[in-house]
Protein backbone atom coordinates (compact mmCIF):
# COMPACT_ATOMS: atom_id res chain seq x y z
CA UNK A 1 0.00 0.00 0.00
CA UNK A 2 1.34 3.41 -1.01
CA UNK A 3 1.63 6.20 1.57
CA UNK A 4 1.58 9.74 0.22
CA UNK A 5 2.77 12.98 1.82
CA UNK A 6 0.29 15.00 3.78
CA UNK A 7 -1.87 17.52 1.94
CA UNK A 8 -4.20 19.96 3.62
CA UNK A 9 -7.63 18.94 2.32
CA UNK A 10 -9.04 15.97 0.42
CA UNK A 11 -12.17 16.70 -1.65
CA UNK A 12 -14.23 13.70 -2.70
CA UNK A 13 -16.32 14.39 -5.79
CA UNK A 14 -15.42 16.54 -8.80
CA UNK A 15 -18.83 17.98 -9.64
CA UNK A 16 -19.52 21.74 -9.53
CA UNK A 17 -19.57 21.70 -5.71
CA UNK A 18 -16.28 19.86 -5.20
CA UNK A 19 -14.59 21.89 -7.92
CA UNK A 20 -15.84 25.15 -6.38
CA UNK A 21 -14.39 24.05 -3.04
CA UNK A 22 -11.05 23.33 -4.74
CA UNK A 23 -11.17 26.69 -6.50
CA UNK A 24 -11.80 28.63 -3.30
CA UNK A 25 -9.16 26.70 -1.37
CA UNK A 26 -6.71 27.33 -4.18
CA UNK A 27 -7.41 31.07 -4.03
CA UNK A 28 -6.30 30.97 -0.41
CA UNK A 29 -3.15 28.99 -1.16
CA UNK A 30 -4.40 25.80 0.51
CA UNK A 31 -3.04 22.50 -0.81
CA UNK A 32 -5.81 20.11 -1.74
CA UNK A 33 -6.46 16.97 -3.73
CA UNK A 34 -9.75 16.30 -5.48
CA UNK A 35 -10.72 12.76 -6.45
CA UNK A 36 -13.65 11.32 -8.36
CA UNK A 37 -14.47 7.66 -8.88
CA UNK A 38 -15.70 8.23 -12.46
CA UNK A 39 -13.08 7.98 -15.22
CA UNK A 40 -14.36 11.09 -17.04
CA UNK A 41 -16.94 13.88 -16.80
CA UNK A 42 -20.43 12.67 -17.64
CA UNK A 43 -21.78 14.42 -20.78
CA UNK A 44 -25.12 15.19 -19.15
CA UNK A 45 -27.06 18.44 -18.90
CA UNK A 46 -28.29 17.72 -15.38
CA UNK A 47 -27.99 20.93 -13.33
CA UNK A 48 -28.19 23.75 -15.87
CA UNK A 49 -29.41 26.88 -14.05
CA UNK A 50 -26.79 29.31 -12.74
CA UNK A 51 -28.09 31.90 -10.31
CA UNK A 52 -26.88 35.51 -10.16
CA UNK A 53 -25.46 34.94 -6.67
CA UNK A 54 -23.31 32.06 -7.92
CA UNK A 55 -21.95 34.31 -10.66
CA UNK A 56 -21.04 36.91 -8.02
CA UNK A 57 -19.09 34.28 -6.08
CA UNK A 58 -17.33 33.12 -9.23
CA UNK A 59 -16.63 36.76 -10.15
CA UNK A 60 -14.57 37.24 -7.01
CA UNK A 61 -12.60 34.13 -8.04
CA UNK A 62 -12.05 35.62 -11.50
CA UNK A 63 -14.17 32.93 -13.16
CA UNK A 64 -17.41 34.72 -14.05
CA UNK A 65 -16.31 36.05 -17.44
CA UNK A 66 -15.40 32.56 -18.66
CA UNK A 67 -18.77 31.19 -17.55
CA UNK A 68 -20.71 34.08 -19.10
CA UNK A 69 -19.03 33.56 -22.45
CA UNK A 70 -20.22 29.94 -22.51
CA UNK A 71 -23.69 30.31 -20.94
CA UNK A 72 -27.11 31.24 -22.31
CA UNK A 73 -29.21 34.07 -20.87
CA UNK A 74 -32.47 33.01 -19.24
CA UNK A 75 -34.99 35.76 -19.94
CA UNK A 76 -38.10 34.23 -18.45
CA UNK A 77 -40.64 31.43 -18.52
CA UNK A 78 -43.88 30.84 -20.43
CA UNK A 79 -46.56 28.93 -18.52
CA UNK A 80 -49.28 26.95 -20.28
CA UNK A 81 -52.22 25.07 -18.80
CA UNK A 82 -54.31 22.78 -21.00
CA UNK A 83 -52.85 24.37 -24.11
CA UNK A 84 -53.50 28.00 -23.16
CA UNK A 85 -50.85 30.50 -22.12
CA UNK A 86 -51.54 31.46 -18.52
CA UNK A 87 -48.56 33.60 -17.62
CA UNK A 88 -45.30 35.04 -18.86
CA UNK A 89 -42.69 35.52 -16.17
CA UNK A 90 -39.82 37.87 -16.96
CA UNK A 91 -36.69 37.25 -14.91
CA UNK A 92 -36.02 40.93 -14.23
CA UNK A 93 -33.88 41.90 -11.28
CA UNK A 94 -33.08 45.34 -9.80
CA UNK A 95 -30.52 47.26 -11.89
CA UNK A 96 -27.87 47.10 -9.16
CA UNK A 97 -27.66 43.30 -9.45
CA UNK A 98 -24.66 42.69 -11.74
CA UNK A 99 -25.71 39.37 -13.28
CA UNK A 100 -28.80 37.79 -14.81
CA UNK A 101 -30.05 34.22 -14.64
CA UNK A 102 -28.05 31.93 -16.93
CA UNK A 103 -28.05 28.34 -18.19
CA UNK A 104 -25.12 26.06 -18.94
CA UNK A 105 -25.01 22.26 -19.17
CA UNK A 106 -23.45 20.80 -16.05
CA UNK A 107 -20.63 19.13 -17.96
CA UNK A 108 -19.60 22.54 -19.32
CA UNK A 109 -19.72 24.08 -15.87
CA UNK A 110 -17.50 21.26 -14.64
CA UNK A 111 -15.10 21.71 -17.55
CA UNK A 112 -14.65 25.41 -16.87
CA UNK A 113 -14.15 24.86 -13.15
CA UNK A 114 -11.75 22.00 -13.77
CA UNK A 115 -9.65 24.15 -16.11
CA UNK A 116 -9.67 26.93 -13.52
CA UNK A 117 -8.33 24.73 -10.72
CA UNK A 118 -5.84 23.03 -13.07
CA UNK A 119 -4.41 26.43 -14.00
CA UNK A 120 -3.76 26.91 -10.29
CA UNK A 121 -2.02 23.59 -9.80
CA UNK A 122 -4.79 21.18 -8.79
CA UNK A 123 -5.65 18.32 -11.15
CA UNK A 124 -8.77 16.20 -10.77
CA UNK A 125 -7.74 12.60 -10.02
CA UNK A 126 -10.30 10.64 -12.00
CA UNK A 127 -11.00 6.97 -11.55
CA UNK A 128 -9.93 7.34 -7.92
CA UNK A 129 -12.40 6.14 -5.32
CA UNK A 130 -12.60 6.81 -1.59
CA UNK A 131 -12.91 3.40 0.09
CA UNK A 132 -12.89 4.45 3.73
CA UNK A 133 -11.53 6.98 6.21
CA UNK A 134 -10.91 7.42 9.91
CA UNK A 135 -10.26 10.59 11.85
CA UNK A 136 -8.57 11.56 15.09
CA UNK A 137 -7.97 14.91 16.80
CA UNK A 138 -4.99 15.65 14.53
CA UNK A 139 -6.27 14.71 11.09
CA UNK A 140 -8.00 12.28 8.72
CA UNK A 141 -6.58 9.10 7.23
CA UNK A 142 -8.25 8.20 3.93
CA UNK A 143 -7.94 5.00 1.92
CA UNK A 144 -8.17 5.47 -1.84
CA UNK A 145 -8.30 3.05 -4.76
CA UNK A 146 -6.43 4.38 -7.78
CA UNK A 147 -7.39 3.88 -11.44
CA UNK A 148 -4.98 0.92 -11.60
CA UNK A 149 -6.52 -0.83 -8.60
CA UNK A 150 -3.74 0.01 -6.16
CA UNK A 151 -4.60 1.24 -2.69
CA UNK A 152 -3.22 4.50 -1.38
CA UNK A 153 -3.34 5.77 2.17
CA UNK A 154 -3.51 9.54 2.45
CA UNK A 155 -3.16 11.69 5.55
CA UNK A 156 -4.93 15.08 5.44
CA UNK A 157 -5.99 17.75 7.87
CA UNK A 158 -9.60 17.86 6.62
CA UNK A 159 -11.93 15.98 4.26
CA UNK A 160 -14.90 17.39 2.31
CA UNK A 161 -17.54 15.05 0.90
CA UNK A 162 -19.01 16.49 -2.30
CA UNK A 163 -19.88 13.02 -3.54
CA UNK A 164 -23.56 13.40 -4.20
CA UNK A 165 -26.83 11.94 -2.98
CA UNK A 166 -25.32 8.49 -2.40
CA UNK A 167 -22.32 9.95 -0.55
CA UNK A 168 -19.74 7.55 0.87
CA UNK A 169 -18.52 10.33 3.17
CA UNK A 170 -21.97 10.94 4.61
CA UNK A 171 -22.62 7.23 5.17
CA UNK A 172 -19.23 6.70 6.82
CA UNK A 173 -19.83 9.62 9.17
CA UNK A 174 -23.20 8.12 10.08
CA UNK A 175 -25.11 11.34 9.41
CA UNK A 176 -28.89 11.05 9.40
CA UNK A 177 -30.40 11.88 5.98
CA UNK A 178 -34.09 12.15 6.67
CA UNK A 179 -36.72 12.70 4.03
CA UNK A 180 -38.68 10.84 1.38
CA UNK A 181 -38.97 10.20 -2.33
CA UNK A 182 -41.64 11.50 -4.69
CA UNK A 183 -43.71 8.76 -6.29
CA UNK A 184 -43.38 10.17 -9.79
CA UNK A 185 -40.59 9.29 -12.21
CA UNK A 186 -39.37 11.69 -14.85
CA UNK A 187 -37.25 11.62 -17.97
CA UNK A 188 -34.78 14.15 -19.26
CA UNK A 189 -33.66 14.87 -22.77
CA UNK A 190 -31.14 17.29 -24.28
CA UNK A 191 -32.73 18.06 -27.67
CA UNK A 192 -33.34 20.72 -30.30
CA UNK A 193 -36.82 22.01 -31.20
CA UNK A 194 -37.73 23.98 -34.33
CA UNK A 195 -40.51 26.04 -32.78
CA UNK A 196 -40.59 29.86 -32.86
CA UNK A 197 -40.82 30.61 -29.15
CA UNK A 198 -39.17 33.79 -27.80
CA UNK A 199 -35.43 33.30 -27.43
CA UNK A 200 -34.23 32.70 -23.88
CA UNK A 201 -37.63 31.76 -22.45
CA UNK A 202 -38.30 28.46 -20.78
CA UNK A 203 -41.57 26.58 -20.99
CA UNK A 204 -43.69 25.00 -18.29
CA UNK A 205 -46.74 23.29 -19.77
CA UNK A 206 -49.13 21.08 -17.83
CA UNK A 207 -52.45 19.36 -18.24
CA UNK A 208 -54.94 19.59 -15.39
CA UNK A 209 -57.52 16.88 -14.84
CA UNK A 210 -61.15 17.61 -13.99
CA UNK A 211 -60.33 17.59 -10.27
CA UNK A 212 -57.61 20.22 -10.78
CA UNK A 213 -54.66 17.90 -10.30
CA UNK A 214 -51.79 17.87 -12.78
CA UNK A 215 -51.54 14.59 -14.72
CA UNK A 216 -49.07 15.59 -17.44
CA UNK A 217 -46.09 17.94 -17.44
CA UNK A 218 -43.44 19.36 -19.78
CA UNK A 219 -40.62 21.66 -18.65
CA UNK A 220 -38.11 23.07 -21.16
CA UNK A 221 -35.00 25.05 -20.15
CA UNK A 222 -33.08 26.88 -22.92
CA UNK A 223 -29.45 25.88 -23.37
CA UNK A 224 -26.67 27.52 -25.40
CA UNK A 225 -27.28 27.00 -29.11
CA UNK A 226 -30.18 27.44 -31.51
CA UNK A 227 -33.41 25.83 -30.35
CA UNK A 228 -31.63 23.67 -27.80
CA UNK A 229 -33.45 22.73 -24.59
CA UNK A 230 -33.17 20.41 -21.66
CA UNK A 231 -36.66 18.92 -21.54
CA UNK A 232 -38.13 17.04 -18.58
CA UNK A 233 -41.46 15.23 -18.33
CA UNK A 234 -43.23 12.33 -16.68
CA UNK A 235 -41.88 8.97 -17.75
CA UNK A 236 -44.09 6.56 -19.77
CA UNK A 237 -44.81 3.19 -18.13
CA UNK A 238 -42.52 1.25 -20.48
CA UNK A 239 -39.48 3.20 -19.23
CA UNK A 240 -40.24 3.03 -15.53
CA UNK A 241 -37.35 1.86 -13.36
CA UNK A 242 -39.17 2.15 -10.05
CA UNK A 243 -38.58 -1.48 -9.14
CA UNK A 244 -34.81 -0.96 -9.36
CA UNK A 245 -33.83 1.67 -6.86
CA UNK A 246 -30.63 1.94 -4.88
CA UNK A 247 -29.36 -0.20 -2.08
CA UNK A 248 -29.15 2.84 0.20
CA UNK A 249 -32.80 3.63 -0.52
CA UNK A 250 -32.06 7.20 -1.62
CA UNK A 251 -34.08 7.41 -4.82
CA UNK A 252 -32.64 10.55 -6.33
CA UNK A 253 -30.93 11.36 -9.60
CA UNK A 254 -30.38 9.44 -12.80
CA UNK A 255 -31.58 5.87 -12.98
CA UNK A 256 -30.23 2.94 -14.94
CA UNK A 257 -32.21 0.88 -17.42
CA UNK A 258 -33.53 1.90 -20.78
CA UNK A 259 -32.88 5.50 -21.83
CA UNK A 260 -35.70 7.50 -23.44
CA UNK A 261 -35.52 7.76 -27.22
CA UNK A 262 -36.41 10.77 -29.32
CA UNK A 263 -39.91 9.49 -30.05
CA UNK A 264 -40.71 9.28 -26.32
CA UNK A 265 -39.90 12.97 -25.88
CA UNK A 266 -41.58 13.93 -29.15
CA UNK A 267 -44.83 12.32 -27.98
CA UNK A 268 -44.93 14.57 -24.90
CA UNK A 269 -44.13 17.69 -26.94
CA UNK A 270 -46.93 16.75 -29.34
CA UNK A 271 -49.34 16.61 -26.38
CA UNK A 272 -48.16 19.60 -24.36
CA UNK A 273 -45.93 21.77 -26.53
CA UNK A 274 -47.10 25.39 -26.93
CA UNK A 275 -46.33 25.18 -30.66
CA UNK A 276 -46.01 22.28 -33.07
CA UNK A 277 -42.35 21.31 -33.09
CA UNK A 278 -40.15 18.64 -34.60
CA UNK A 279 -37.42 17.51 -32.24
CA UNK A 280 -33.94 16.48 -33.36
CA UNK A 281 -30.36 15.93 -32.20
CA UNK A 282 -31.01 14.04 -29.00
CA UNK A 283 -27.62 14.38 -27.28
CA UNK A 284 -28.50 12.58 -24.08
CA UNK A 285 -31.49 11.26 -22.16
CA UNK A 286 -32.26 9.47 -18.91
CA UNK A 287 -34.94 8.55 -16.41
CA UNK A 288 -34.62 10.15 -12.97
CA UNK A 289 -36.21 10.20 -9.53
CA UNK A 290 -36.57 13.02 -7.02
CA UNK A 291 -36.27 12.91 -3.24
CA UNK A 292 -36.12 15.53 -0.52
CA UNK A 293 -33.63 14.95 2.28
CA UNK A 294 -31.20 16.87 4.47
CA UNK A 295 -28.54 15.76 6.94
CA UNK A 296 -28.87 16.38 10.65
CA UNK A 297 -25.49 18.14 10.65
CA UNK A 298 -23.05 19.28 7.95
CA UNK A 299 -20.00 17.62 9.44
CA UNK A 300 -18.37 15.80 12.28
CA UNK A 301 -14.91 16.64 13.60
CA UNK A 302 -12.60 17.17 10.64
CA UNK A 303 -14.96 15.81 7.97
CA UNK A 304 -17.73 17.80 6.25
CA UNK A 305 -20.38 17.32 3.57
CA UNK A 306 -21.63 19.81 0.98
CA UNK A 307 -24.06 19.92 -1.93
CA UNK A 308 -26.16 16.82 -2.64
CA UNK A 309 -24.21 14.92 0.00
CA UNK A 310 -25.92 17.24 2.50
CA UNK A 311 -29.27 18.08 0.89
CA UNK A 312 -31.41 16.99 -2.05
CA UNK A 313 -34.74 18.35 -3.24
CA UNK A 314 -36.84 18.96 -6.36
CA UNK A 315 -35.05 20.84 -9.16
CA UNK A 316 -37.66 23.62 -9.05
CA UNK A 317 -35.95 26.97 -9.40
CA UNK A 318 -32.47 25.54 -10.08
CA UNK A 319 -31.50 25.80 -6.42
CA UNK A 320 -29.49 22.61 -5.83
CA UNK A 321 -26.14 23.12 -7.55
CA UNK A 322 -26.13 26.80 -6.63
CA UNK A 323 -26.81 26.07 -2.96
CA UNK A 324 -23.99 23.52 -3.06
CA UNK A 325 -21.56 26.03 -4.55
CA UNK A 326 -22.31 28.41 -1.68
CA UNK A 327 -21.83 25.53 0.79
CA UNK A 328 -18.41 24.88 -0.70
CA UNK A 329 -17.24 28.47 -0.64
CA UNK A 330 -18.54 29.09 2.87
CA UNK A 331 -16.59 26.10 4.18
CA UNK A 332 -13.46 26.62 2.08
CA UNK A 333 -12.56 30.11 3.26
CA UNK A 334 -13.04 29.05 6.87
CA UNK A 335 -10.82 26.01 6.41
CA UNK A 336 -8.19 28.26 4.85
CA UNK A 337 -8.16 30.63 7.83
CA UNK A 338 -7.87 27.75 10.29
CA UNK A 339 -5.10 26.06 8.31
CA UNK A 340 -3.15 29.33 8.13
CA UNK A 341 -3.55 29.87 11.86
CA UNK A 342 -5.64 33.03 11.34
CA UNK A 343 -8.66 31.59 13.15
CA UNK A 344 -9.38 28.92 15.71
CA UNK A 345 -10.95 25.54 14.87
CA UNK A 346 -14.21 26.75 16.43
CA UNK A 347 -14.73 28.82 13.27
CA UNK A 348 -15.58 25.60 11.42
CA UNK A 349 -18.64 25.12 13.62
CA UNK A 350 -20.15 28.17 11.89
CA UNK A 351 -20.34 26.20 8.63
CA UNK A 352 -23.22 24.09 9.92
CA UNK A 353 -24.73 27.01 11.82
CA UNK A 354 -24.85 29.21 8.71
CA UNK A 355 -25.48 26.74 5.91
CA UNK A 356 -27.85 24.14 7.36
CA UNK A 357 -30.67 26.67 7.94
CA UNK A 358 -30.27 27.69 4.30
CA UNK A 359 -30.44 24.06 3.21
CA UNK A 360 -33.56 23.49 5.30
CA UNK A 361 -35.26 26.52 3.76
CA UNK A 362 -34.34 25.47 0.22
CA UNK A 363 -35.59 21.91 0.71
CA UNK A 364 -38.87 23.12 2.20
CA UNK A 365 -39.46 25.78 -0.43
CA UNK A 366 -38.67 23.60 -3.43
CA UNK A 367 -40.94 20.83 -2.14
CA UNK A 368 -43.73 23.38 -1.67
CA UNK A 369 -43.22 24.86 -5.13
CA UNK A 370 -43.06 21.40 -6.72
CA UNK A 371 -46.26 20.22 -5.09
CA UNK A 372 -48.30 23.44 -4.89
CA UNK A 373 -46.74 25.74 -7.50
CA UNK A 374 -45.13 29.15 -7.17
CA UNK A 375 -48.51 30.67 -6.36
CA UNK A 376 -48.26 28.96 -2.98
CA UNK A 377 -45.46 31.33 -2.00
CA UNK A 378 -46.81 34.00 0.35
CA UNK A 379 -44.33 36.67 -0.75
CA UNK A 380 -44.71 39.20 -3.52
CA UNK A 381 -43.30 38.24 -6.95
CA UNK A 382 -40.29 40.55 -6.66
CA UNK A 383 -39.19 38.96 -3.39
CA UNK A 384 -39.78 35.47 -4.78
CA UNK A 385 -37.50 36.26 -7.74
CA UNK A 386 -34.75 37.68 -5.51
CA UNK A 387 -34.90 34.57 -3.38
CA UNK A 388 -34.76 32.28 -6.42
CA UNK A 389 -31.66 34.25 -7.50
CA UNK A 390 -30.24 33.44 -4.04
CA UNK A 391 -29.65 37.12 -3.38
CA UNK A 392 -31.55 36.99 -0.07
CA UNK A 393 -29.44 34.30 1.57
CA UNK A 394 -28.00 35.69 4.76
CA UNK A 395 -26.54 34.75 8.12
CA UNK A 396 -27.81 37.43 10.49
CA UNK A 397 -28.63 34.79 13.06
CA UNK A 398 -25.29 33.02 12.65
CA UNK A 399 -22.47 32.98 15.20
CA UNK A 400 -20.22 35.31 13.16
CA UNK A 401 -22.76 38.12 12.76
CA UNK A 402 -22.01 40.99 15.09
CA UNK A 403 -24.52 43.62 16.16
CA UNK A 404 -26.15 45.73 13.45
CA UNK A 405 -25.33 49.39 13.02
CA UNK A 406 -26.87 52.12 10.93
CA UNK A 407 -30.18 52.73 9.14
CA UNK A 408 -32.99 50.23 9.32
CA UNK A 409 -32.82 49.37 5.62
CA UNK A 410 -29.04 48.95 5.50
CA UNK A 411 -27.17 45.69 4.78
CA UNK A 412 -26.15 44.34 8.17
CA UNK A 413 -23.65 41.69 9.35
CA UNK A 414 -24.45 38.37 7.74
CA UNK A 415 -26.11 39.91 4.67
CA UNK A 416 -24.86 39.70 1.13
CA UNK A 417 -22.69 42.71 0.27
CA UNK A 418 -24.43 44.54 -2.61
CA UNK A 419 -22.47 45.41 -5.70
CA UNK A 420 -22.54 48.98 -6.95
CA UNK A 421 -21.34 51.06 -9.87
CA UNK A 422 -19.60 54.41 -10.12
CA UNK A 423 -16.42 53.94 -8.06
CA UNK A 424 -13.61 56.04 -9.50
CA UNK A 425 -9.88 55.81 -8.83
CA UNK A 426 -7.36 58.62 -9.29
CA UNK A 427 -5.59 57.02 -12.27
CA UNK A 428 -8.60 55.32 -13.87
CA UNK A 429 -10.41 57.00 -16.75
CA UNK A 430 -13.54 54.89 -16.24
CA UNK A 431 -15.70 53.97 -13.23
CA UNK A 432 -15.49 50.58 -11.55
CA UNK A 433 -17.95 48.31 -9.78
CA UNK A 434 -17.41 47.14 -6.23
CA UNK A 435 -16.96 43.62 -7.63
CA UNK A 436 -14.03 44.96 -9.64
CA UNK A 437 -12.44 46.17 -6.41
CA UNK A 438 -12.98 42.83 -4.64
CA UNK A 439 -12.05 40.53 -7.54
CA UNK A 440 -8.90 38.48 -7.03
CA UNK A 441 -8.66 39.38 -3.35
CA UNK A 442 -9.33 36.16 -1.43
CA UNK A 443 -9.20 37.47 2.12
CA UNK A 444 -11.22 39.88 4.20
CA UNK A 445 -11.56 43.44 2.94
CA UNK A 446 -12.35 46.41 5.19
CA UNK A 447 -14.27 49.11 3.32
CA UNK A 448 -13.97 52.43 5.15
CA UNK A 449 -16.47 55.06 4.01
CA UNK A 450 -16.39 58.76 4.79
CA UNK A 451 -15.77 62.29 3.57
CA UNK A 452 -12.90 63.38 5.83
CA UNK A 453 -9.53 62.13 4.58
CA UNK A 454 -7.92 62.54 7.99
CA UNK A 455 -10.59 60.36 9.62
CA UNK A 456 -10.22 57.73 6.90
CA UNK A 457 -6.44 57.67 7.26
CA UNK A 458 -6.74 57.22 11.04
CA UNK A 459 -9.29 54.40 10.66
CA UNK A 460 -7.17 52.70 8.00
CA UNK A 461 -4.15 52.72 10.31
CA UNK A 462 -6.28 51.30 13.13
CA UNK A 463 -7.60 48.54 10.86
CA UNK A 464 -4.12 47.48 9.81
CA UNK A 465 -2.72 47.45 13.35
CA UNK A 466 -5.76 45.71 14.88
CA UNK A 467 -5.89 42.90 12.32
CA UNK A 468 -2.17 42.17 12.47
CA UNK A 469 -1.83 42.55 16.24
CA UNK A 470 -4.67 40.16 17.06
CA UNK A 471 -3.79 36.66 18.18
CA UNK A 472 -4.27 34.97 15.83
CA UNK A 473 -3.95 37.74 13.27
CA UNK A 474 -6.18 37.92 10.21
CA UNK A 475 -5.09 38.97 6.72
CA UNK A 476 -7.09 42.11 6.03
CA UNK A 477 -6.94 44.51 3.08
CA UNK A 478 -8.15 48.02 3.81
CA UNK A 479 -9.86 50.05 1.06
CA UNK A 480 -11.14 53.60 1.47
CA UNK A 481 -14.38 54.71 -0.21
CA UNK A 482 -14.69 58.49 -0.26
CA UNK A 483 -18.16 60.04 -0.44
CA UNK A 484 -19.21 61.79 -3.63
CA UNK A 485 -18.95 65.14 -1.79
CA UNK A 486 -15.20 64.66 -1.41
CA UNK A 487 -13.07 66.58 -3.95
CA UNK A 488 -11.91 64.26 -6.78
CA UNK A 489 -8.21 64.53 -5.88
CA UNK A 490 -8.60 63.71 -2.20
CA UNK A 491 -7.97 60.00 -2.64
CA UNK A 492 -4.39 60.69 -3.76
CA UNK A 493 -3.37 61.49 -0.18
CA UNK A 494 -4.36 58.15 1.38
CA UNK A 495 -1.87 55.34 1.88
CA UNK A 496 -4.43 52.59 1.15
CA UNK A 497 -6.31 51.77 -2.08
CA UNK A 498 -8.92 54.48 -2.43
CA UNK A 499 -12.02 55.04 -4.55
CA UNK A 500 -14.53 57.86 -4.76
CA UNK A 501 -18.25 57.08 -4.70
CA UNK A 502 -18.73 59.36 -7.71
CA UNK A 503 -22.20 58.08 -8.60
CA UNK A 504 -23.40 57.91 -5.01
CA UNK A 505 -24.38 54.27 -5.52
CA UNK A 506 -22.26 52.90 -2.70
CA UNK A 507 -24.03 55.23 -0.28
CA UNK A 508 -27.47 54.42 -1.74
CA UNK A 509 -27.07 50.65 -1.47
CA UNK A 510 -24.93 50.31 1.67
CA UNK A 511 -26.68 53.11 3.59
CA UNK A 512 -23.73 54.27 5.73
CA UNK A 513 -24.68 56.15 8.88
CA UNK A 514 -22.15 58.93 8.42
CA UNK A 515 -18.53 57.67 8.43
CA UNK A 516 -18.96 53.89 8.49
CA UNK A 517 -16.78 50.81 8.21
CA UNK A 518 -17.66 47.46 6.65
CA UNK A 519 -15.83 44.13 6.74
CA UNK A 520 -16.45 42.02 3.63
CA UNK A 521 -15.93 38.30 4.17
CA UNK A 522 -14.21 36.14 1.53
CA UNK A 523 -17.63 34.79 0.46
CA UNK A 524 -19.04 38.27 -0.16
CA UNK A 525 -21.15 38.50 2.99
CA UNK A 526 -20.85 41.29 5.49
CA UNK A 527 -18.78 40.34 8.52
CA UNK A 528 -19.08 43.58 10.49
CA UNK A 529 -20.52 47.08 10.22
CA UNK A 530 -19.49 49.84 12.57
CA UNK A 531 -18.98 53.59 13.07
CA UNK A 532 -15.65 54.69 11.66
CA UNK A 533 -14.48 56.02 15.03
CA UNK A 534 -15.00 52.52 16.44
CA UNK A 535 -12.85 50.73 13.88
CA UNK A 536 -10.36 49.20 16.31
CA UNK A 537 -13.02 47.86 18.68
CA UNK A 538 -15.21 46.47 15.91
CA UNK A 539 -12.35 44.67 14.19
CA UNK A 540 -11.13 43.24 17.49
CA UNK A 541 -14.62 41.86 18.08
CA UNK A 542 -14.82 40.36 14.61
CA UNK A 543 -11.41 38.70 14.86
CA UNK A 544 -12.45 37.32 18.25
CA UNK A 545 -15.61 35.87 16.68
CA UNK A 546 -13.49 34.12 14.03
CA UNK A 547 -11.58 32.40 16.81
CA UNK A 548 -14.70 31.34 18.65
CA UNK A 549 -14.56 34.02 21.36
CA UNK A 550 -17.65 36.06 22.17
CA UNK A 551 -17.15 39.71 21.23
CA UNK A 552 -18.06 42.43 23.68
CA UNK A 553 -21.28 44.35 22.91
CA UNK A 554 -20.95 47.57 20.96
CA UNK A 555 -23.23 49.49 23.25
CA UNK A 556 -26.45 51.43 22.90
CA UNK A 557 -25.67 53.02 19.54
CA UNK A 558 -26.87 49.89 17.75
CA UNK A 559 -30.49 50.08 16.50
CA UNK A 560 -32.77 47.20 15.68
CA UNK A 561 -33.09 46.46 11.98
CA UNK A 562 -35.63 44.74 9.78
CA UNK A 563 -34.58 41.59 7.98
CA UNK A 564 -34.03 42.89 4.46
CA UNK A 565 -31.10 41.23 2.76
CA UNK A 566 -28.04 42.33 0.91
CA UNK A 567 -28.84 45.78 -0.47
CA UNK A 568 -31.67 44.74 -2.77
CA UNK A 569 -35.16 45.94 -1.95
CA UNK A 570 -37.56 43.07 -1.39
CA UNK A 571 -41.23 43.48 -0.68
CA UNK A 572 -42.77 43.90 2.76
CA UNK A 573 -42.72 40.18 3.54
CA UNK A 574 -39.00 39.72 2.93
CA UNK A 575 -38.37 38.63 6.51
CA UNK A 576 -39.49 35.15 5.40
CA UNK A 577 -36.57 34.98 2.98
CA UNK A 578 -33.92 32.27 2.86
CA UNK A 579 -31.89 32.06 6.02
CA UNK A 580 -34.50 33.95 8.07
CA UNK A 581 -36.25 32.42 11.05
Amino acid sequence: MAHTPTTDVLIVGAGPVGLSAAAELGRHGVRCRIVDRLPARLPYAKAVGIQPRTLEIWDRMGLARTVLEAAALLRGQLIYVNGREQARIDLTLPPEVPYHFAALPQYETERLLEEYVADRGTAVERGTELLSFTQDPDGVTALLRTPYGAREELRVAYLIGCDGAHSTVRKTLGLAYEGAAFAEEYMLGDVEADWDLPHGYGVRSMHLADDGSSDDLLVCIPLPGTGRYRMSMLVPPELSTREGGHGDEVAHGLEGGRAPELHHIQAVVDRLGPRPAALSRLRWSSVFRISHRIVDRYGEGRVFVAGDAAHIHPPTGAQGMNTGVQDACNLAWKLALVLRGEAGPALLESYDAERRPVGEEVVGRTVRHATQGLRSDPDDPGTVLLREAQLLVGYRDGPLAGPPYGPLDAPQPGDRVPDCVGLTAPAAAYPLRLLDVLRGRPGHVALLYGADVTDLARAAAEATVTASAASPGVALLTVAVLSRDTPPGAADTLAVPSYRDSAGEFARLHRPDGPTGFVVRPDGHLGARFPLDGTAAALSDYVAALSGHSPRPHGSRVPQVRQDRGGVTPGPTARRAAGSP
